[in-house]
């Protein structure tokens, strides 16, 4: 008996589109790369490329995630603190890193591209802000963190110091720094 081949060849061609989209953004840049060049790597049409994703965002974004998804791992320390410090820390880490790199290169390129900009939207920091909100909200069950939070305003002054160091004032960022943006996040920086 001959094995259906149909959907595994559908995922061998996906991940072929989603390793050459990832290496030719670190290879050329968002600007550079297009539909057409990845299809050349990849070996297939750009009718395949369409089939599966909308535009040329939407495939890189799904390349990027897909080689980068193993460097951000989500904690389960038992402790809210411990988890927000080391899931901020490893996004600090990450953003420092090459890939930290397109990725600020593809936020700064989807100021102009409303397309790009909602797949990194969609795809990247929807998914990292239901995380962070998944481990406050274990924080609250646990009893660690107070009921009547608003973990989306919690995500932001969490999360926001780390994108405004490295976008906006491109500054250095790494967990050591992370440990004290969490630190005067859960302890106040009042005196009482």
């Amino acid at each position: 008996m001959q094995a259906k081949r149909g959907r595994p060849r559908n995922l061998e061609t996906q991940q072929a589109i989603l390793t050459s989209a990832y290496e030719l953004l670190l290879e050329l840049g968002f600007a550079t790369v297009t539909v057409d060049k990845i299809a050349d790597r990849a070996g297939v049409s750009k009718a395949t490329i369409y089939k599966w994703w909308p535009n040329k965002a939407a495939v890189i974004m799904d390349g990027f995630l897909s080689a980068a998804a193993a460097r951000l791992p989500v904690p389960d320390t038992g402790s809210v603190y411990e988890d927000i410090r080391t899931h901020a820390g490893n996004l600090a880490e990450f953003l420092t890193s090459r890939e930290g790199a397109v990725l600020r290169e593809l936020i700064g390129e989807g100021q102009f591209d409303p397309g790009l900009a909602d797949a990194y939207l969609s795809r990247y920091f929807q998914p990292r802000r239901q995380e962070a909100a998944g481990l406050l909200r274990k924080g609250v069950q646990r009893g660690q963190l107070k009921d009547s939070l608003d973990l989306e305003r919690c995500i932001d002054l969490l999360y926001g110091p780390i994108f405004y160091r490295l976008l906006v004032l491109k500054e250095p960022m790494d967990k050591a720094d992370v440990s004290i943006i969490v630190n005067y996040a859960f302890h106040g920086i009042a005196t009482s």
